[in-house]
């Protein structure tokens, strides 16, 4: 039997890697991937291209503007006199706000009373946007409360102590709020279910296209070992990816990795049992390659979105987060990150880890079922 596999995964290894592009699809795929996801793909808002607009000119106006650009959230990029002059640079995009001062700003701040600014903010993006709001409610709020404790010293002739509820806050896990930290990290999970569903689901239904099928059913080989043989070596492939894109994330990008790196290879090997199961499904029901390999995008791409990559599962309808219990992909994300950001362990992952081998089991039962060693 042992003899009979190792000439299978020699085979398989040849016809995988023969293809100069197979190995940048191995080895460059994963590198790029971390790289887009750890420099581009962010959710921080930074440096908002902001236009200025202050009818006002006076000191109060002044310092709310300095507040706005110093806060580090705001990048002043044009003042402007004309309310057109603000709608076209809304408009073109070179501006994502306009700060808008009114006549009579710092008079009415002066007089006890309440004043008003306008915020102009391009919702096109509408995530952005609410972060943008959030961020310029916080300046002004910040300004007030000085503003209010300025007001009282005057009236009293005496400075006023800071009394009254601060909310001090603690993110635990990830300090900075970077989202990289959160992005990385998954994408180890997205070239794995991508390597081996891609390259499984094409194991069975190139032997029939290419002719080699009837080869292989003269042989003594056994269902199990043609299984095994064509498994393997996409699964060593994946450790491979996990190792470089864990690399990539700890020695480049920084990423903290606090828990156990066994653990997260044994989460893999429970995780590869469904990726490759589904390939082994796709690839015995499929004729050709091209419908092997649309069918596994078709698979792809509504794994990755009903897996809380980008999107929160719990803003997605009510039927659509029962289905999500049904994706692979969703367990491994959170032990995925529980591993790198919380470094917790089995006591807390293994709902998770229960899920994917149930899953798995499942995945592979029905694959070998379907399996036929026939040409039909």
């Amino acid at each position: 039997m042992f003899e009979r596999l190792k000439h299978m995964l020699v085979k398989e290894f040849i016809q995988i890697l023969r293809d100069p592009r197979m190995k940048g699809v191995i080895i460059l795929m994963p590198i790029v991937q971390a790289m887009v996801f750890g420099y581009a793909v962010t959710t921080d808002v930074r440096n908002v291209r902001t236009a200025v607009y202050d009818l006002d000119n006076s000191v109060e106006s002044r310092e709310i503007v300095s507040r706005f650009v110093g806060s580090g959230y705001f990048r002043e990029v044009a003042r402007v006199t004309t309310d057109t002059e603000a709608q076209r640079l809304v408009d073109d995009g070179t501006a994502r706000v306009v700060l808008r001062i009114n006549h009579g700003f710092g008079a009415t701040i002066r007089a006890s009373r309440t004043a008003t600014l306008q915020l102009i903010i391009d919702g096109t993006d509408s995530n952005t946007a609410g972060v943008v709001l959030n961020y310029a409610g916080n300046i002004v709020a910040r300004y007030n409360d000085q503003v209010l404790v300025a007001r009282l010293a005057a009236v009293t002739g005496q400075s006023m102590p800071s009394v009254g509820a601060e909310v001090v806050t603690r993110a635990w896990f990830n300090p900075n709020l970077e989202s990289r930290n959160f992005y990385v990290p998954g994408v180890i999970a997205l070239i794995v279910i991508l390597i081996t569903l891609m390259l499984s689901s094409m194991a069975v239904v190139r032997e029939k296209e290419i002719g080699t099928i009837e080869q292989i059913m003269v042989t003594p080989i056994t269902q199990v070992e043609f299984i095994l043989g064509k498994t393997v070596p996409f699964a060593l492939i994946a450790y491979l990816d996990v190792v470089l894109i864990s690399g990539i994330a700890v020695f480049w990008f920084e990423v903290p990795i606090r828990g156990s790196l066994p653990l997260l290879f044994v989460a893999t090997t429970l995780f590869l049992m469904n990726t490759i199961g589904v390939g082994l499904l796709i690839s015995t029901v499929s004729r050709t390659q091209q419908q092997a390999m649309m069918s596994a995008f078709f698979y792809y791409f509504p794994a990755v979105l009903l897996s809380g990559f980008m999107f929160p599962i719990a803003n997605m309808p009510v039927v659509v987060q029962w289905l999500t219990y049904l994706n692979p992909l969703r367990y491994f994300l959170v032990i995925i990150r529980g591993i790198f950001l919380k470094g917790v362990g089995p006591s807390v992952l293994w709902p998770q880890m229960a899920a994917l081998a149930v899953l798995g089991a499942a995945s592979l039962f029905v694959a070998s079922r379907k399996f036929r060693k026939t040409l039909a």
